[in-house]
C-alpha cells in the first residue's frame, strides 16, 4: 500500500518554472515505479513522465521533453516535476501514480495507486 499526496501547483506567468512534489507513504516506496500525468478541463487523462524504482531510466512524453524533469528521493519518499519553460497549454491538474513492479508505465492503467492532483495554471 502507498499513499500519495501531491504539492506546489499554482498560477504562473509563461515561460516560469514550477516544481511540482508527491509525497508518498511506506517503506515500499523505491520499489514502484513512478508517473506523472495530466488531465485539463475535457481533456482525457495523459502522460507526462514516468521513472523507475531506481532512477536511473526516465521517459517523457514529447511534448514536454526539454522542458520537464522527473527525479526522485527514495530517501524522503518523494518524486518530482520539475517544469520549466511553462506554456498555457501546460495548464491542467497533475496527478502523480505508483505503480509496482518498478518498470516504466505509460498508461493510467497500468498505475495502482494516485494522489488527489494539483492545479496548474499557466497564464498572464
Amino acid at each position: 500500500q502507498v499513499q500519495l499526496v501531491e504539492s506546489g501547483g499554482g498560477l504562473v506567468l509563461p515561460g516560469d518554472s514550477l516544481r511540482l512534489s508527491c509525497a508518498a507513504s511506506g517503506r515500499t516506496f523505491s520499489s514502484y515505479a513512478m508517473g506523472w500525468f495530466r488531465q485539463a478541463p475535457g481533456k482525457e487523462r495523459e502522460f507526462v513522465a514516468t521513472i523507475t524504482w531506481s532512477g536511473g531510466t526516465t521517459y517523457y512524453a514529447d511534448f514536454v521533453k526539454g522542458r520537464f524533469t522527473i527525479s526522485r528521493d527514495n530517501n524522503k519518499n518523494t518524486v518530482y516535476l520539475q517544469m520549466n519553460s511553462l506554456k498555457p497549454e501546460d495548464t491542467a491538474v497533475y496527478y502523480c501514480a505508483a505503480r509496482r513492479g518498478g518498470t516504466l508505465g505509460f498508461s493510467t492503467r497500468e498505475y495502482d495507486y494516485w494522489g488527489q492532483g494539483t492545479q496548474v495554471t499557466v497564464s498572464s
